[in-house]
Protein backbone atom coordinates (compact mmCIF):
# COMPACT_ATOMS: atom_id res chain seq x y z
CA UNK A 1 0.00 0.00 0.00
CA UNK A 2 2.86 2.46 1.03
CA UNK A 3 4.84 1.44 -2.30
CA UNK A 4 1.81 2.68 -4.21
CA UNK A 5 1.10 6.08 -2.47
CA UNK A 6 4.93 6.54 -3.21
CA UNK A 7 3.92 5.68 -6.78
CA UNK A 8 1.28 7.72 -6.92
CA UNK A 9 3.14 10.72 -5.46
CA UNK A 10 5.94 10.30 -7.61
CA UNK A 11 3.66 10.23 -10.67
CA UNK A 12 1.32 13.39 -9.77
CA UNK A 13 4.90 15.51 -8.81
CA UNK A 14 5.91 14.45 -12.52
CA UNK A 15 2.65 15.18 -14.07
CA UNK A 16 2.99 18.42 -12.18
CA UNK A 17 6.15 18.95 -13.76
CA UNK A 18 5.49 18.34 -16.78
CA UNK A 19 2.16 20.90 -16.69
CA UNK A 20 4.88 23.28 -15.77
CA UNK A 21 7.15 22.93 -18.68
CA UNK A 22 3.91 23.13 -20.91
CA UNK A 23 2.86 25.79 -20.06
CA UNK A 24 6.89 27.70 -19.63
CA UNK A 25 7.34 25.96 -23.29
CA UNK A 26 3.90 27.69 -24.74
CA UNK A 27 4.63 31.31 -22.99
CA UNK A 28 8.24 31.28 -24.48
CA UNK A 29 6.49 30.34 -28.32
CA UNK A 30 3.94 32.84 -27.53
CA UNK A 31 7.01 35.71 -27.10
CA UNK A 32 8.27 34.13 -30.11
CA UNK A 33 5.29 35.22 -31.68
CA UNK A 34 5.15 38.45 -30.40
CA UNK A 35 8.82 38.88 -31.61
CA UNK A 36 8.06 38.05 -35.16
CA UNK A 37 5.00 41.02 -34.91
CA UNK A 38 7.80 43.47 -33.86
CA UNK A 39 10.10 42.58 -36.58
CA UNK A 40 7.57 43.19 -39.10
CA UNK A 41 7.69 46.79 -37.74
CA UNK A 42 11.30 47.02 -37.77
CA UNK A 43 11.27 45.63 -41.21
CA UNK A 44 8.49 48.78 -42.18
CA UNK A 45 10.29 51.40 -40.44
CA UNK A 46 14.00 50.57 -42.21
CA UNK A 47 11.75 50.14 -45.76
CA UNK A 48 10.60 53.63 -45.21
CA UNK A 49 14.25 55.07 -44.07
CA UNK A 50 15.42 53.53 -47.35
CA UNK A 51 12.86 55.54 -49.01
CA UNK A 52 13.58 59.02 -46.99
CA UNK A 53 16.90 58.64 -46.40
CA UNK A 54 17.87 61.18 -49.82
CA UNK A 55 15.26 63.71 -48.51
CA UNK A 56 17.37 65.81 -47.22
CA UNK A 57 15.25 68.83 -48.46
CA UNK A 58 17.94 70.41 -48.70
CA UNK A 59 19.44 69.89 -45.34
CA UNK A 60 22.30 68.12 -43.61
CA UNK A 61 22.87 63.76 -44.37
CA UNK A 62 24.16 61.59 -42.56
CA UNK A 63 27.12 62.09 -43.27
CA UNK A 64 27.07 65.68 -41.58
CA UNK A 65 25.46 64.80 -38.81
CA UNK A 66 26.70 61.42 -37.31
CA UNK A 67 29.02 60.92 -34.75
CA UNK A 68 30.68 57.33 -35.28
CA UNK A 69 32.80 57.61 -32.05
CA UNK A 70 29.98 58.06 -29.87
CA UNK A 71 27.62 55.49 -31.92
CA UNK A 72 30.65 52.81 -31.71
CA UNK A 73 30.88 53.63 -27.83
CA UNK A 74 26.86 52.61 -27.28
CA UNK A 75 26.85 49.45 -29.77
CA UNK A 76 29.61 47.87 -27.56
CA UNK A 77 27.97 48.57 -24.71
CA UNK A 78 24.86 47.06 -26.07
CA UNK A 79 26.68 43.73 -27.58
CA UNK A 80 28.59 43.58 -23.88
CA UNK A 81 24.89 43.66 -22.18
CA UNK A 82 23.79 41.20 -24.50
CA UNK A 83 26.71 38.45 -23.54
CA UNK A 84 26.07 39.59 -19.73
CA UNK A 85 22.53 38.28 -20.12
CA UNK A 86 23.72 35.24 -21.30
CA UNK A 87 25.80 34.62 -18.45
CA UNK A 88 22.51 35.49 -16.61
CA UNK A 89 20.79 32.80 -18.08
CA UNK A 90 23.31 30.23 -17.36
CA UNK A 91 23.28 31.15 -14.06
CA UNK A 92 19.60 30.51 -13.97
CA UNK A 93 19.78 27.03 -15.49
CA UNK A 94 22.78 26.58 -12.48
CA UNK A 95 20.12 27.75 -10.39
CA UNK A 96 22.72 30.50 -8.83
CA UNK A 97 20.19 33.42 -7.98
CA UNK A 98 22.42 35.53 -6.92
CA UNK A 99 24.52 35.30 -10.15
CA UNK A 100 21.40 36.03 -12.17
CA UNK A 101 20.57 39.02 -10.05
CA UNK A 102 24.12 40.44 -10.19
CA UNK A 103 23.98 39.45 -14.49
CA UNK A 104 20.99 41.66 -14.49
CA UNK A 105 22.03 44.69 -12.97
CA UNK A 106 25.36 44.66 -15.09
CA UNK A 107 23.20 44.50 -18.20
CA UNK A 108 20.61 46.95 -16.80
CA UNK A 109 23.63 49.41 -16.42
CA UNK A 110 25.13 48.71 -20.08
CA UNK A 111 21.54 49.00 -21.38
CA UNK A 112 21.28 52.48 -19.14
CA UNK A 113 24.79 53.49 -21.18
CA UNK A 114 23.43 52.59 -24.65
CA UNK A 115 20.34 54.83 -23.57
CA UNK A 116 22.59 57.51 -22.72
CA UNK A 117 24.45 57.52 -25.95
CA UNK A 118 21.43 57.74 -27.21
CA UNK A 119 19.46 60.67 -25.66
CA UNK A 120 22.52 62.52 -25.89
CA UNK A 121 22.80 62.07 -29.83
CA UNK A 122 18.82 62.79 -30.05
CA UNK A 123 19.49 66.34 -27.71
CA UNK A 124 22.42 67.44 -29.88
CA UNK A 125 20.88 67.23 -32.82
CA UNK A 126 17.91 68.94 -31.93
CA UNK A 127 19.47 71.64 -30.42
CA UNK A 128 21.66 72.54 -33.58
CA UNK A 129 18.00 72.38 -35.37
CA UNK A 130 18.04 69.03 -37.14
CA UNK A 131 15.12 67.81 -35.50
CA UNK A 132 12.38 65.25 -37.13
CA UNK A 133 10.68 68.38 -38.65
CA UNK A 134 13.48 69.54 -40.51
CA UNK A 135 13.67 66.89 -43.32
CA UNK A 136 12.22 63.76 -44.46
CA UNK A 137 15.52 61.91 -43.92
CA UNK A 138 15.42 62.83 -40.17
CA UNK A 139 12.10 61.81 -39.79
CA UNK A 140 12.52 58.48 -40.50
CA UNK A 141 15.78 58.77 -38.79
CA UNK A 142 14.43 59.65 -35.46
CA UNK A 143 11.75 57.33 -36.00
CA UNK A 144 13.63 54.17 -36.38
CA UNK A 145 16.08 54.45 -33.87
CA UNK A 146 13.92 56.49 -31.31
CA UNK A 147 11.91 53.35 -31.88
CA UNK A 148 14.44 50.83 -31.00
CA UNK A 149 15.13 53.12 -27.64
CA UNK A 150 11.55 52.70 -26.85
CA UNK A 151 12.19 49.42 -26.73
CA UNK A 152 15.41 49.29 -24.92
CA UNK A 153 13.27 51.35 -22.68
CA UNK A 154 10.93 48.77 -22.01
CA UNK A 155 13.42 45.86 -21.52
CA UNK A 156 15.39 47.60 -18.75
CA UNK A 157 11.88 48.15 -16.82
CA UNK A 158 11.07 44.73 -17.60
CA UNK A 159 15.08 43.72 -16.20
CA UNK A 160 14.05 45.96 -12.71
CA UNK A 161 10.65 43.99 -12.30
CA UNK A 162 12.46 40.61 -12.86
CA UNK A 163 15.34 41.66 -9.77
CA UNK A 164 12.02 42.10 -7.89
CA UNK A 165 10.30 39.32 -8.69
CA UNK A 166 13.98 36.93 -7.86
CA UNK A 167 14.21 38.51 -4.73
CA UNK A 168 11.00 37.89 -3.41
CA UNK A 169 10.20 34.57 -5.33
CA UNK A 170 13.71 33.12 -6.42
CA UNK A 171 13.95 31.02 -9.46
CA UNK A 172 10.76 28.98 -10.17
CA UNK A 173 8.80 27.91 -12.45
CA UNK A 174 6.93 31.12 -12.80
CA UNK A 175 10.45 33.43 -12.79
CA UNK A 176 12.61 30.89 -15.26
CA UNK A 177 10.19 31.36 -18.59
CA UNK A 178 10.04 35.17 -17.91
CA UNK A 179 14.04 35.47 -17.29
CA UNK A 180 13.66 33.36 -20.98
CA UNK A 181 11.04 35.66 -22.68
CA UNK A 182 13.18 39.06 -22.10
CA UNK A 183 16.45 37.08 -22.70
CA UNK A 184 14.98 36.81 -26.45
CA UNK A 185 13.35 40.08 -26.79
CA UNK A 186 17.26 40.85 -25.44
CA UNK A 187 18.81 39.53 -28.32
CA UNK A 188 16.39 40.51 -30.27
CA UNK A 189 16.77 44.43 -29.62
CA UNK A 190 20.75 43.68 -30.15
CA UNK A 191 20.52 41.95 -33.69
CA UNK A 192 18.35 45.17 -34.74
CA UNK A 193 20.62 47.61 -33.43
CA UNK A 194 23.46 45.66 -35.31
CA UNK A 195 21.08 46.31 -38.87
CA UNK A 196 20.56 49.95 -37.39
CA UNK A 197 24.28 50.43 -37.23
CA UNK A 198 25.32 49.16 -40.74
CA UNK A 199 22.25 50.62 -42.49
CA UNK A 200 22.23 53.80 -41.06
CA UNK A 201 25.38 54.85 -39.66
CA UNK A 202 28.06 53.16 -41.38
CA UNK A 203 26.26 53.79 -44.90
CA UNK A 204 25.30 57.14 -43.72
CA UNK A 205 28.82 58.35 -43.65
CA UNK A 206 29.97 56.94 -46.12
Amino acid sequence: MATDTMHHGAHADEHHDHDHHDVAGTKVFGFWVYLMSDLVIFGTLFATYAVLMGGTAGGPSGADIFELPLILFGTFALLISSFTFGMGVLAMNANRVGQVKMWLIVTFVLGLMFLGMELYEFNHLIHEGYGPDRSAFLSAFFTLVGTHGLHVTFGMIWILVMLVQLQTKGINPATRPRILCLSLFWHFLDIVWICVFSFVYLMGVL
